[in-house]
């Protein structure tokens, strides 16, 4: 295995989960990210991670944007309750 992400897995459903998943773990005892809900961060890693992936492969559409914002919403949804079942 070379490489753990390609922008190419970071634009699937799994992909962008685990990354929203691990991201959000990561940031959300920084300081001034704690006054925030997690569930809301999640969602924000979600559509930027969405976002960076598209202009990363080039498959980047004005027009794709709102559903760049629809599909984060499920990612971000997967990744919360993903956390949640590992944590019971």
């Amino acid at each position: 295995m070379k490489d753990f992400f390609t922008w190419s897995t970071l634009m699937t459903y799994s992909g962008a989960t685990l990354a929203t998943t691990l991201m959000t773990q990561l940031i959300k005892e920084i300081p001034f990210v704690k006054r925030i809900p997690s569930r809301l961060v999640s969602y924000i890693i979600a559509v930027v991670i969405m976002v960076l992936a598209a202009l990363a492969t080039k498959s980047f559409e004005w027009s794709g944007l709102v559903m760049a914002f629809i599909n984060a919403s499920a990612v971000a949804l997967a990744a919360n309750g993903a956390f949640d079942a590992i944590r019971k």
